[in-house]
C-alpha cells in the first residue's frame, strides 16, 4: 500500500498532566521532567497570563503586576495518572536529582531552588542562589560526572537592552557535589560569563545566511505587520559531554562541557555552541570552540534547533538523542503567513521531533514524535527523560482553544515503548 512508507507519529495519544480552565487568560508553560530511582515521575510547569493572579498558591513576579506560578506533580503509575503537589513562585522550573533529595531549579529573575526529601511529596520553602540579577534558562537536560551536577542557567548580562535580550544572556556552567544541600549558594560552582553579543561579531557573519533579516544593534526591525525580530543570540542550553575518544572535540581529562544551545538567528537548522572548561583550580571557563583548521566555531546543523530542544546522552546506546520543533514553512514570506500564525516564519510549533546521533553533529530521524494540523495548535517546548525501555515526553501543547500556539492551553505527557529500537 502507498501509505505504508508514510512517516506516522511515534506518540500522538497524551494524557493531560494540566489543563487551563481559562485558555484566554492563563497559559501553560515550561514543562520539565525527572524519574525518581523508584519509578516514580516528577513534573513541573509555570502558568502565565492575566489570569494567574486570582489563582490560589505561591506566585512570583518578574515584572510589577504580571505573577507567575509554578507547579509540580508526581505519577506513580508510569505517567497514566499525576497528582498535584505543590506551587511556587518561579519559573523555568527544572526537576532533577542530587544525593537522596530532588530538587526544581528556576528563577523569579533570581536564581531560585526548592528540594525535597520524601520523593516529591513535600518541598521546602524557595531559596534564592543570587540577589539581584536577571537569570533565564527553559527547563533543559541535567549531566552527571565525578561525582557532580551540571546544568546550565542563563544570566542576562545587560538587563537594561531593548528587546528580547538573546544577544546579551550568558549561558553559565553550574556545578555543585551531589550530596551537598544544593539550596545554599556556596555548594555551586559557577562558570565566566560569556554573551552571544560578546562572543560572536555578528556583523562580520557571511555566506550562510545568519542573521535572516537585518536588525540594527539597539532596535527591534518590523519585518510586517504584527511581526519583530531582535538581534540574534542564543539561549535554552543544554550540557553536552563527549566521552569518545575518537571525537574532535573530546577532552581525555574530562575537563570539559559542551553548551548547545537554541540559535536564535531568524533562519532554521542550527544550534549555537560553546564550551565550558574546568580548570586546576576548581573555576570553570566558558569560551568558543575551534576545529581543525584553527577556525572558531560557534554554529553547528542541528535539526530544530531555532527552536528550544532537548539533548539526552543514552548510556546503553551511546547515542544522544535530540528532541525539537520540525519547521515546514520557514521560507514563507513573514507578511504572507497567516494571521493566526504566531511571530516569524522560523517560529513553527505544531511538530514534535525525535533525532539520534553519535556524535551531536550528524543527526539521524528516529520519527515524528506528535503533531498537530491548525497554527494555533501546537507541541514544542518538550522535555524528556528514559525510563526503563521507554522514553517519557512533557509537551508545552495546545489546542484550538489555545490563543496562540506560544500561549496554549495545557502540558501533556506522552511515551514512546522500546525507542532503542528506532535506531538504524
Amino acid at each position: 500500500m502507498p501509505n505504508d512508507y508514510k512517516v506516522r507519529e511515534l506518540a500522538p495519544d497524551f494524557v493531560k498532566i494540566y489543563e487551563s480552565a481559562d485558555p484566554e487568560a492563563i497559559f501553560a508553560y515550561s514543562p520539565g521532567l525527572a524519574v525518581l530511582p523508584g519509578g516514580r515521575l516528577i513534573a513541573t510547569l509555570d502558568l502565565g497570563g492575566k489570569g494567574v493572579a486570582a489563582l490560589p498558591g505561591a506566585k512570583g513576579e518578574l515584572e510589577p503586576g504580571r505573577p507567575w506560578q509554578g507547579k509540580v506533580f508526581t505519577s506513580d503509575d508510569g505517567g497514566r495518572t499525576w497528582e498535584h503537589r505543590a506551587d511556587f513562585p518561579f519559573i523555568h522550573g527544572r526537576p532533577f536529582i542530587a544525593g537522596e533529595s530532588v530538587y526544581i531549579l528556576g528563577h523569579c529573575n533570581d536564581l531560585m531552588i526548592i528540594r525535597s526529601d520524601d520523593n516529591g511529596e513535600t518541598w521546602s520553602e524557595p531559596a534564592a542562589l543570587t540577589k539581584g540579577e536577571k537569570w533565564h534558562q527553559a527547563p533543559a537536560n541535567v549531566h552527571y560526572a565525578k561525582g557532580n551536577v551540571y546544568l546550565v542557567m542563563e544570566r542576562t548580562t545587560d538587563p537594561d537592552y531593548k528587546g528580547w535580550q538573546v544577544s546579551v544572556l550568558a549561558p553559565v556552567l553550574m556545578r555543585a557535589q551531589l550530596n551537598n544541600d544544593l539550596t545554599q549558594r556556596e555548594s555551586w560552582t559557577f562558570a565566566s560569563e560569556l554573551s552571544f553579543r560578546d562572543a560572536v561579531p555578528e556583523d562580520e557573519l557571511n555566506y550562510f545566511g545568519v542573521p535572516f533579516y537585518k536588525v540594527e544593534p539597539g532596535t527591534i526591525a518590523r519585518i510586517a505587520p504584527g511581526r519583530p525580530a531582535v538581534r540574534i543570540g542564543w539561549l535554552e542550553t543544554n550540557v553536552v559531554q563527549f566521552t569518545d575518544p575518537n571525537h574532535y572535540f573530546h577532552d581525555p581529562q574530562g575537563r570539559t562541557f559542551h553548551l548547545w544551545m537554541r540559535a536564535h538567528t531568524g533562519g532554521v537548522g542550527f544550534a549555537n555552541i560553546a564550551k565550558a572548561v574546568e580548570n586546576g583550580d576548581g573555576t570553570i571557563t566558558t569560551m568558543l570552540e575551534t576545529v581543525p583548521s584553527g577556525k572558531t566555531i560557534a554554529f553547528v546543523p542541528c535539526p530544530g534547533g531555532q527552536m528550544k530542544f532537548h539533548i539526552l546522552y543514552d548510556e546503553a546506546t551511546k547515542l544522544y538523542w535530540l528532541l525539537s520543533s520540525q519547521t515546514t514553512d520557514s521560507m514563507t514570506r513573514a507578511e504572507l503567513l497567516p494571521q493566526e500564525r504566531f511571530d516569524l516564519p522560523y517560529n513553527e510549533r505544531h511538530r514534535l521531533q525525535l533525532h539520534f546521533s553519535k556524535n551531536g553533529i550528524d543527526w539521524c530521524f528516529a520519527g515524528l514524535v506528535a503533531k498537530t494540523d491548525h497554527t494555533k495548535q501546537a507541541r514544542h517546548y518538550a522535555s524528556m527523560a528514559i525510563s526503563g525501555e521507554d522514553l517519557l515526553i512533557l509537551s508545552r501543547s495546545g489546542d484550538e482553544r489555545a490563543v496562540t500556539a506560544h500561549n496554549g492551553n495545557f502540558i501533556s505527557f506522552h511515551r514512546i515503548a522500546n525507542f532503542r529500537e528506532l535506531v538504524y
